[in-house]
């Protein structure tokens, strides 16, 4: 990446819009110089010369700057943000978090999420903690607070009601009951 690109990114300048188009690698996305999202680091960023390029790398057009000047398919940003809710389930991770990294504002997020999904990104994302925490109960004998942590619960007693409520078990019950069969 020349400096001068680096500049164009970091300052929105609209002049370069057109000339070239910058990918983010770790949030799979490309957006035009001027994109007023957060400024990613330098280390991840990928210039391309035309969006075609970007997307047959495998990036998505930005939901906010548009690059293509036209809106982003929902039911893709919506698998999109699945992926980063799968791959990131461990970490803290607000919405406004999961906003600025998909390039959306956070109530259109939940509410395109909500519609096509039916849930929350919030449920999506304790579904999936608590899925993995299953597993890991299923599989392990660590402790209960232990695999609450690594699931991204760390709130031991709040990890045991949503286990509760999600399975009808606490976790140990649950972990007993998986080493007798």
């Amino acid at each position: 990446m020349l400096k001068t690109q680096w500049q164009a990114i970091e300052q929105n300048d609209a002049q370069y819009d057109g000339t070239f188009w910058y990918a983010v690698q770790t949030t799979k996305i490309f957006c035009r110089p001027s994109c007023p999202s957060r400024l990613p680091k330098p280390e991840h960023i990928l210039i391309y010369q035309t969006p075609e390029a970007a997307m047959a790398a495998g990036y998505r057009p930005c939901k906010r700057c548009r690059p293509l000047n036209q809106p982003v398919d929902n039911q893709t940003w919506v698998a999109e943000i699945n992926t980063i809710l799968a791959q990131n389930y461990a970490q803290p991770f607000s919405l406004e978090q999961l906003a600025q990294t998909v390039h959306g504002s956070k109530s259109y997020l939940w509410h395109v999420y909500k519609a096509i999904t039916g849930l929350t990104p919030q449920q999506k994302l304790m579904a999936i903690r608590l899925t993995q925490a299953k597993q890991r109960l299923a599989t392990s004998s660590e402790s209960i607070t232990t695999i609450g942590q690594q699931v991204g619960l760390t709130n031991t007693a709040y990890f045991i009601k949503k286990f509760r409520e999600a399975y009808g078990l606490t976790p140990k019950q649950y972990q007993l009951q998986q080493k007798k069969l």
